[in-house]
Order: C-alpha cells, then structure tokens, then sequence
C-alpha cells in the first residue's frame, strides 16, 4: 500500500438518530479511544452554535517537526520529502467527496493542531531558544468516523467515508457506523474526574521580576521604533495529577467559549477554550476575525450597552484594533485575488456570557493555486498573540522568551476534506504531554505599558486555567 497516494472521492455511509438525551460529552465517553478528539462550543454570544464533532479511530495521521513530515496509518509509516507541511496536509487530506445536504461541511478529514514554531518553516526566523516539551510543530489526525451533534434540530449523526463505487469499503464503513450506534445505546462508561487527592504546584518560565524586565526591554524595543506592539507570555507547568478530560470538563464550566476542543492526539493532549477564531474558509472564500478590545457585561441592559459604548469609544482600544485589523488585511492580501480584500464588518459588539469585544471582519477571494491552509500559514500567528509588524515582532519575542512556545498562540480545529477549514487561535488552553501540564498566557505591550499591570494581566488570563485544574484535581460531582 502507498501511504501518500492521492485519497480516493469518497461519500458518506452515516446513520440519524434522536438527540434529545445526549451530549457531546455523553456521546464523546461511549465511544471515544486513543486518539480521539471532541470540537464543541458552549458560548458564541448572539449566534448559534451549531455542530459539535467527535472523532475516534485514525486512518492516518501526520506529523511534522521542521519540515520534515511523517506519515503514519495502521498499515506503515512513511517520511514525506516535500519540506512544506501544510501543504502535505492539504495533498493528503483534500480530495473529492459526494457531499450529503443534511450533513456540514465537515463530515471527513482531518483534526489538529499547528504550534506557533510551524511559522518558522514559512518565515526567516531565528530558532535557538530550547524546545521543552518536543511535540510534533504540526500534528493531525484523520478520523475513522465523526459523530455529529446538530444541535439546531436535536439529531445526531454517525458518519464514516466510503471509497465511491468500492463495495467492501462502503460494507466497512456501514459496519463501522453500526458499531458506534450500539455503543452510543449502551450505558455511560467510568467518567474521569475523581479527586486526586495533592495539589497542583504550578512554576513559570519567568520570575516575576523576570517576565517584568522582558516587558521593559520589549517597550524600550517598541520606543526605538522596532515594533508598534510586541506580545510576550509566560509559561506555567506542573506535574499532571489528574485526568485531562476532568480539566476539560471543568474549563468548559469555568470559560465558556466559542471555540472548546479536547483533542487527544497521542503524544500531546491540547485542553481549548480559545475565545477567537484565526482564520476560517469555504475553500474559496477566507476570513479573519481580529478580536481586541474587551469589557465586562453590564448586570442589566442600559448598563450594557453603556458599557459597549465606551468600550468602542476608547481611543487606545480603537487604535489597537485598528492596527490588528490592518495587519488581517495584509496577511490575507498575501493569498488572495488582488482587489478581494475588504473589512466586511469594522469594531462592533460581539457579547458572550461575561465579557464584550470589540470584533471585525477581514474577507478575500482566495488567488488561484491558493489554498485556505496557503491561509492558514500567511495569518499564523495572529497579531493578538504576536504582535506588529509581525515578523519582528516574533524575533523580539525569540529574544525575551526562554524557550519555543509550542501549540500556544499557533491554531487548531479542522481541514475538510471538501476543502474547507476552520482554525481557531490557540489561547486558554492546557497543553499535557510527558505527564506533565503546561498553561501559557501574555499581553499586548505598546509604548506606555506597565510592567507590573503586563504582568498581572498575564496572570488573570491564567487565572481560568488554573481555576479548571484546581477543580478537577478536587473532584468534580
């Protein structure tokens, strides 16, 4: 068997089924194994939130450290040659389907992450700092089957592909489906999330005094005319004394977020509750979506919507915004036909359970023999998390931080295998590999910030993390 020959059209042998009485994390528990993975959202503010995917089983999986790619099904193992990794993704991913109209877009392909070191396979970096926790810069997996959870119309779909005129792959794929239905009828296994009976004893990568002087020398960097904002972030880690998915299941009660994700994907475990999406496409059609600019929720509605006001009449807010949705616009004019680019919608309100943000719309037409992952790897890593101009901004951060940041501030979510993709950035989220658990998090630094408040804030956006952690380590009833 050639393990990177072209994918065959498939179409989907899927099986509907009432959903009244099951969850994402029911579902996910009965039939979910090593690796497997759980995409759902729990807050997307005015809009609703539609699917949630489970995967479980893998066809074939493909990692990349540097440019060198790996291929991996239950058949072999191969080596890529090609020195670009996301566009192996796209070769080995992509290929014709026979769509289904009740079914997403996404009923095959593939789920994963790419770490904000990928970037450096696209962009002249430096790369000396250690790399401490050795996972893959890019791993996915492409699932056996996917259960989808509509929630729209309470129905839940048990999908796997077939080979298009193929008998016996189509016989495979409608014995699969059945045996993941029987699984969903049979009863909830053990749900982890006992008590682990120690605490958890976090340490970051920086002193406080540390991460206060790196702050100062990025605003002496940003004075001198460098950059006009850099975004460094400090790393928190700690010995793992208790199931991932305990920690996934408090997080997505302590931060409800629009992009929630358990991805067990072998040698990394990312835990997700990204607040934004990074870049997102139909296959012809690309957007960003910069988020700066963030209040709390009002206790009624006047002072809500006074709240929202002065949040989009704050000069520094606007300017940050302004300069993040700038930057949308050139990382796609990178990709996309010239004259497509356009700020679809510009700084209004999108609310969510706890807080406001200012968000706009960055779209454009993809060039020809430009794919959404072409995409993917002109926006990665969002200014939000790196800063402007961005590629200087990333070797000042190579400079102050002590080593590589890994999947935090890089993406993770789906590549179709219609083409279309949908990443989101990877913030709050826990990263758990070699038993171990690490928690990152930073801030924008502009010309008259404050060392202590950076730090403090970076603090306050672990402060959700570690909150799930203690939970989970605690026992969740």
């Amino acid at each position: 068997m050639n393990l990177l020959a072209k994918a065959l059209p498939v179409r989907p042998v899927y099986r509907e089924v009432l959903a009244d009485l099951e969850t994402p994390l029911t579902a996910y528990l009965k039939v979910a194994g090593h690796p497997s993975f759980l995409l759902e959202s729990v807050e997307q503010g005015e809009r609703i939130a539609r699917y949630s995917f489970i995967g479980t089983g893998v066809r074939r999986k493909l990692t990349a450290r540097g440019r060198q790619v790996t291929v991996s099904t239950p058949q072999g193992t191969a080596v890529l040659t090609t020195g670009d990794p996301l566009r192996a993704l796209w070769d080995l991913t992509v290929r014709e389907t026979q769509d289904d109209p009740r079914l997403p877009s996404f009923w095959t392909g593939a789920v994963g992450y790419a770490s904000y070191d990928l970037i450096r396979c696209y962009e002249n970096l430096p790369d000396a700092n250690p790399d401490e926790l050795k996972v893959p810069d890019l791993l996915f997996i492409e699932p056996e089957a996917l259960i989808i959870v509509d929630h729209l119309k309470r129905r839940l779909f048990i999908v796997a592909p077939a080979e298009v005129g193929n008998a016996a792959d189509e016989q495979a794929a409608q014995a699969l489906v059945d045996a993941l239905y029987q699984r969903l009828r049979g009863p909830l296994p053990g749900v982890p999330g006992d008590r682990s009976g120690r605490r958890t004893e976090f340490v970051s990568n920086f002193t406080p005094e540390g991460y206060k002087a790196a702050v100062g020398r990025a605003v002496a960097y940003i004075q001198a005319g460098d950059a006009f904002q850099v975004v460094p972030s400090q790393r928190l880690s700690a010995e793992l004394g208790v199931h991932p998915f305990a920690i996934y299941r408090a997080l997505r009660v302590v931060n409800p977020s629009p992009y929630l994700g358990y991805l067990d994907l072998g040698p990394v475990t990312l835990v997700a509750s990204s607040p934004e999406s990074l870049v997102r496409s139909d296959g012809v059609w690309v957007e960003t979506k910069p988020i700066a600019g963030t209040r709390k929720r009002g206790p009624n509605p006047q002072e809500d919507e006074r709240l929202a006001q002065e949040l989009l009449a704050d000069a520094k807010e606007r300017a940050e915004h302004i300069m993040l949705v700038d930057l949308g616009r050139n990382d796609l004019g990178r990709v996309c036909q010239y004259g497509s680019v356009a700020v679809s919608e510009l700084m209004h309100i999108e609310r969510y359970s706890h807080v406001m943000h200012i968000v706009s719309t960055v779209r454009g037409r993809l060039a020809l023999g430009k794919t959404p992952l072409d995409a993917l790897s002109s926006t990665l890593p969002m200014g939000t998390a790196s800063g402007a101009p961005k590629v200087r901004a990333m070797q000042i951060i190579d400079e102050l931080e002590p080593t590589r940041r890994g999947p935090y501030a890089g993406a993770f979510g789906y590549l179709s295998a219609s083409g279309a993709m949908d990443m989101a950035l990877t913030l709050r989220t826990a990263v758990i590999t070699g038993g171990k658990i690490h928690l990152q998090a930073g801030g924008g630094v502009v010309a008259d910030s404050d060392p202590e408040f950076e730090y403090q804030e970076s603090m306050n956006k672990l402060a959700a993390l570690v909150k799930a952690v203690e939970m989970a380590t605690e026992g969740l009833s």
